[in-house]
């Protein structure tokens, strides 16, 4: 799809249907998840990918004290797009408890509590950088964002081919095709924006390049994030997956060319923790004391 301007690619939005309706999740065969056994080593990681879905609600209070955020088109995009994430969270979070992980109530304050003070500081600043630097930070913004979503993405990909579980495909299809548009979102925005100028270019690259790291990582236990990446990533086929899907096409972004970043780092995370099962999952659940297991 071709978009001239960022207002044509809100508009191309909007049309998308959502698929993770009140009648979607009602209609999954809830009664039915302890028929298929989950292997215990998937919990930690459903329990990562649930807690980044939810503090989308931070990211997008932090993206509003930008010039991103205030974007009219942006901000529009990103009233839809904290809903949808924030949904996926919680739909998880039902798996888990159906499952027989009972979460607690307040699971979502939980989340957000447990992000830790450093994580805050570091945005305070680079936010009030962002707001130095005006709108050339934008390209940077959705460049980071359409490299979250795809790495999102194919780690839901991989959830499916590994846990194989029927109802849990059923949640992370429809969770990766609300997350496809929020792909195409930013990816096309990202686009526009690098192509107005080398200097918006060089920045993203040099960002990129500095500080990307998968997502969550920051505000929520690095241990965690290294579990999840080596438990879904590890070996050949999963590093292939990453650079095919993810860094590859990141390279079609103005000023990307040859990127490395994202492939790179996946592997090393893996090299150093394969394999996962070196930190075990009863371990880190413990760790994370965010339920009990029934």
């Amino acid at each position: 799809m071709a978009f001239e301007t960022s207002k044509d690619v809100l508009d191309w939005y909007e049309r998308q249907e959502r698929t993770l309706t009140d009648e979607f999740i009602g209609g999954l065969p809830w009664s039915t998840v302890r028929d298929t056994p989950l292997d215990e080593k998937f919990i930690p990681v459903l329990l990562y990918m649930r807690d980044v879905e939810v503090l989308t609600d931070m990211y997008h209070r932090e993206l509003r004290r930008t010039p991103t955020g205030r974007d009219p088109v942006i901000a529009k995009f990103m009233e839809r797009w904290g809903v949808e994430e924030i949904t996926h969270g919680q739909v998880i979070n039902r798996f888990l408890n159906e499952a027989g992980y009972e979460t607690p109530e307040n699971w979502q304050a939980q989340t957000l509590g447990n992000v830790p003070s450093g994580y805050h500081l570091s945005t305070y600043l680079l936010t009030s950088l962002t707001n130095l630097l005006g709108s050339t930070f934008t390209a940077t913004h959705m460049a980071f964002g359409a490299i979250h979503e795809m790495s999102t993405a194919q780690a839901y990909r991989r959830m499916i081919e590994l846990a194989a579980h029927p109802v849990l495909t059923r949640i992370l299809e429809g969770i990766i095709r609300e997350e496809a548009a929020h792909t195409q979102f930013y990816w096309s925005v990202a686009r526009l924006e690098l192509k107005k100028s080398t200097a918006a270019q060089k920045m993203a690259r040099k960002v990129v390049e500095t500080f990307w790291r998968p997502v969550g990582q920051g505000s929520l236990a690095k241990h965690r994030t290294d579990y999840s990446i080596a438990m879904l990533f590890s070996g050949d086929e999963g590093t292939e997956r990453i650079d095919r899907t993810v860094t590859r096409r990141a390279r079609e972004l103005p000023g990307f060319g040859n990127l490395t970043k994202i492939t790179t780092r996946v592997k090393e995370i893996c090299d150093r923790c394969h394999p996962a099962s070196q930190i075990s999952a009863a371990s880190l659940l413990l760790s994370i004391n965010l339920y009990s297991v029934l």
